[in-house]
């Protein structure tokens, strides 16, 4: 049980990391759509870090149901 928690965490901590190095549209602008920029299609880095984050939470949300159902 203690392992699955050590896990959580970890996959926690990086699914943060993760999510803060998805900067596009960063800023007070691109908060109420000032800015006019189109991304039609995610390439490269940007798809690889869009990719592990599915991964990522997809982990996260697994470790959490065991945490609940071994408990």
């Amino acid at each position: 049980m203690e392992h699955i928690k050590l896990a959580q965490l970890g996959i926690a901590l990086l699914l943060i990391l993760v999510i803060l190095l998805q900067n596009r549209g960063a800023g007070v602008s691109g908060l109420f759509g000032g800015s006019g920029n189109v991304y039609l299609t995610k390439r490269g880095l940007e798809k690889k870090l869009f990719t592990f984050t599915i991964i990522l939470s997809v982990f996260f949300f697994a470790t959490s149901l065991a945490v609940v159902f071994y408990k």
